[in-house]
């Protein structure tokens, strides 16, 4: 008899980003009128998601009209409300501030899909109509879970965050920063306010990493020398030098990160 091992399914999770970091859809029509709204956390209620709404509308349409060019995105200290067009309809997202504008745009496009087949089974009226309706808010929730999840090894990741806390305390690394696959914090030494600016960077790498350009180093606005490579389809690593820091040294500690995470992972 062959009894199976089923202890390492106990440390396997579905790391599932919207769940601390999305905290709020919208979905609203040019007008203004919220057609959906749906809250994936208790942070910030809003009572009225009408509001919401009709303030971005006006918004985009006042800045259409003095800057040729529509706001679609409002920042604040730990968080950022961004809305995305897709076939005339608007999806409305607040989430948190490091929270990655690539894969909201994705998740964007996917409810527009289920949304758009949603209202034309159903006959909904999208000049005034606004939905409620459970069965469709467990598609809402599955598909942004199966976006933005992928399936983690939590043993393995402790040992890499315990290798990236000791090689952080080499003075000629300023910062660390590892993230998921799909470019969510799981470890930072940065503060709060620093790493929320390396968000919009953030951002920028892992577009260009889903376009296969996997290793990248550069100097960013604060003159900071990068260095950063996708790993194993599971994780992007961030190291912040001093720009005086010589590449090679730079270049040292990145491959240690790397080498160290495949070896971790069984790769």
């Amino acid at each position: 008899m062959i009894i199976e091992d089923k202890t390492k399914v106990l440390f396997k999770i579905k790391r599932s980003a919207f769940k601390k970091k999305i905290h709020n859809l919208f979905i609203f029509n040019k007008p203004g009128i919220c057609l959906y709204s749906r809250n994936f956390t208790s942070s910030y209620e809003i009572g009225s998601k009408q509001i919401i709404s009709s303030f971005f509308s006006a918004l985009m349409s006042f800045t259409r009209e003095l800057l040729k060019n529509e706001v679609k995105t409002i920042e604040m200290p730990d968080v950022k409300l961004v809305v995305f067009e897709k076939n005339t309809i608007y999806y409305g997202f607040l989430t948190e501030a490091t929270e990655n504008i690539i894969f909201l745009d994705e998740i964007a496009s996917k409810i527009n899909a289920q949304f758009i087949n949603y209202i034309s089974k159903n006959n909904i009226d999208i000049n005034m109509e606004y939905i409620h309706d459970e069965e469709f808010d467990l598609k809402i929730d599955a598909l942004i879970k199966d976006t933005l999840s992928t399936e983690f090894d939590l043993r393995k990741e402790e040992k890499i965050i315990d290798f990236l806390k000791e090689l952080s305390l080499n003075t000629e690394i300023k910062g660390i920063i590892l993230l998921t696959d799909k470019g969510r914090v799981i470890y930072s030494t940065l503060k709060r306010i620093d790493l929320r600016n390396f968000s919009k960077e953030v951002d920028f790498r892992v577009k260009i990493c889903n376009n296969s350009i996997l290793k990248l180093f550069y100097t960013s606005k604060n003159n900071e020398l990068i260095f950063s490579d996708y790993i194993a389809d599971l994780y992007f690593v961030i190291l912040v030098f001093d720009t005086r820091t010589k590449f090679g040294v730079a270049e040292y500690y990145l491959q240690k990160v790397v080498n160290f995470t495949k070896k971790t992972l069984n790769f």
